[in-house]
């Protein structure tokens, strides 16, 4: 076998203790620190990225109401300030490009806060009038129905905290009819507010006496209780 070769040492260099003054003199002749090649780095990437930017914008120009900058990657404008635009009037700031987002918008503002009625929307020389016949129709189905129409709950512009809805007008309210056993069974309490005032009725009894309150007692319990309910009953 051929004899091993011989490993090659490498030559140790003899570090010496440097004086302060010597130490001083040696920064100088030694290589940049980390950190200046680092921001000398980014300051190069800077002005790259300022050569390949464009300049063609000014920051006169309008969009969606507010300038345009052209370097700065952060808008320096609120956001709420965008809602300060209307689709109808100012319409002509709006970009070419832009101008499919606003075409659908049929209102005052493109971002405007929640519709709320005021009192001119729910005058009462304006609602609508209906007229029901409660000939042969179950007691709670019936109650129901006009309870919705009473509050406008079929309506889009419906807002529970006012009166949004209909009048309505029940006739045959003697002919209503219910289910099961309910015309011997059910029960009408009223209290005169004296002692033993308390007085009782069966369906039929107060259908014979007076056959619209039973239509009254079963759309109020579907009512609201609170503010409103009073003009309700109005």
């Amino acid at each position: 076998p051929p004899p091993p070769r011989p490993r090659l040492l490498r030559p140790v260099r003899l570090r010496r203790r440097l004086t302060l003054p010597q130490q001083q003199n040696n920064t100088t002749l030694s290589s940049p620190p980390f950190l200046y090649l680092l921001l000398q780095s980014f300051a190069i990437d800077q002005r790259e990225r300022e050569r390949r930017t464009p300049t063609t914008l000014k920051k006169t120009t309008p969009f969606l109401g507010f300038s345009l900058a052209t370097t700065s990657s952060k808008p320096s404008i609120q956001l709420n300030k965008v809602s300060k635009i209307c689709c109808q009037d100012k319409a002509a700031l709006i970009p070419a490009g832009q101008q499919w987002m606003f075409d659908d918008l049929t209102g005052p503002g493109c971002w405007n806060k929640t519709w709320y009625p005021k009192a001119s929307d729910h005058v009462n020389t304006d609602k609508p009038w209906y007229v029901v016949d409660a000939t042969d129709k179950i007691l709670g189905r019936l109650a129901s129905t006009i309870a919705i129409h009473i509050r406008g709950k079929n309506l889009a512009t419906y807002t529970p905290s006012d009166d949004m809805g209909a009048f309505v007008i029940v006739v045959n309210a003697e002919k209503v009819a219910v289910s099961g056993k309910k015309r011997t069974q059910k029960l009408y309490r009223r209290h005169s507010g004296r002692p033993r005032g308390m007085k009782v009725e069966i369906f039929d009894q107060l259908q014979k006496r007076i056959p619209e309150r039973i239509i009254e007692h079963a759309v109020r319990g579907m009512l609201p209780k609170g503010r409103v309910s009073f003009l309700y009953y109005m």
